[in-house]
């Protein structure tokens, strides 16, 4: 099977790329606009007919779209996360490939959910944010397309190579900071936040099992279990060693990269900048990704177990352990 992924170098496409390239039966290519990609293509510039040329070409049984930027102004989110999906759409119409399209969606289309409740995929999406809005816009083109296609709405995805900017990549390096400095106590902000974390090689078996099925529109991809950001707190200080206390503190008005209050300053931020006492996850209770998904949200997994044959395997206390490793390696 003939595979072509896009957005191989990021963050879930890296872990989707060694899942393909570990299936003998998988021919890979990777198309993206960095220099490693067997085939250069800027999807929010190209155009349509460039990439059916290539699909032409290459004829794909596979599209696995991976790529989207979750950072930037409406405009860069609707260029990269929306644009580049009707580009695909249009393409693969144009081809005479046939290929079947897996697009990885988000949990943030959906927006804040009740507390307590699990998200299936029958809910009304309303999602928060322009990023929310811009993965919803690419769903729906997705399953207007008449492709034969399935989205994977991924829920916060976690382990190795966490993003720096993410709640659980802060609270990491706010712990090496402490450790480094010998700080015994640390105040962190916004951990009442409950989200559903799914480990980033999961998402990577999921999207494998979705290129093998005939599944199509949308399938959740999570635990079923949403966990409290405070008590992920405990358990990477745990996993860490870190003897300290931690001690949660009122987040301030405004989230941190859109402007934090002074005196206040967000994980991670620089020892020059803030004392220890200062460092601080300041991220209200809507905003534990600036994705606009409220202080709740619990995957529904019950399709991804029944039409993909999908469970997640990996818990939450290996994924941290995983993301402390490449924390330590920084002290």
């Amino acid at each position: 099977m003939r595979v072509l992924l896009i957005g191989a170098n990021g963050y879930l496409g890296r872990y989707v790329a060694d899942r393909l390239l570990a299936d003998p039966a998988v021919q890979l290519t990777a198309l993206g606009r960095g220099d490693d990609a067997d085939v250069r293509f800027d999807l929010a510039t190209g155009s349509p007919g460039a990439l059916t040329r290539f699909l032409d070409a290459v004829h794909p049984g596979v599209v696995v779209n991976c790529a989207g930027t979750t950072r930037g102004g409406a405009r860069e989110l609707t260029r990269h996360n929306t644009v580049a999906v009707a580009t695909i759409c249009e393409s693969l119409r144009r081809s005479g490939c046939g290929a079947r399209l897996v697009q990885l969606g988000c949990a943030a289309e959906y927006g804040p959910s009740q507390p307590g409740s699990s998200t299936a995929e029958d809910a009304v999406p309303r999602p928060g944010g322009p990023y929310g809005v811009s993965k919803l816009a690419a769903t729906e083109l997705v399953l207007g397309s008449g492709l034969d296609a399935v989205v994977l709405r991924v829920f916060s995805p976690v382990g190795p190579g966490t993003p720096a900017g993410s709640p659980l990549g802060r609270l990491a390096e706010a712990m090496r900071r402490a450790m480094q400095s010998g700080d015994s106590e640390l105040k962190l902000g916004g951990l009442g936040v409950q989200r559903d974390f799914v480990d980033v090689r999961d998402v990577a078996r999921a999207v494998h099992a979705a290129s093998l099925s005939a599944a199509q529109g949308v399938v959740n991809i999570g635990t079923g279990r949403a966990v409290r950001l405070r008590d992920a707190a405990a358990v990477l200080a745990r996993v860490a060693g870190y003897g300290g206390s931690l001690h949660e503190v009122d987040a301030p008005a405004q989230h941190p990269g859109y402007g934090s209050r002074p005196g206040l300053a967000a994980i991670g931020a620089p020892r020059s900048e803030a004392t220890s006492d200062q460092i601080a996850a300041a991220l209200p209770p809507s905003y534990p990704y600036p994705d606009g998904c409220g202080a709740w949200q619990q995957a529904d997994v019950r399709t991804a177990r029944d039409r993909l044959g999908w469970r997640p395997r990996i818990n939450l206390e290996e994924s941290l352990a995983d993301i402390w490793m490449e924390a330590a390696c920084r002290i």
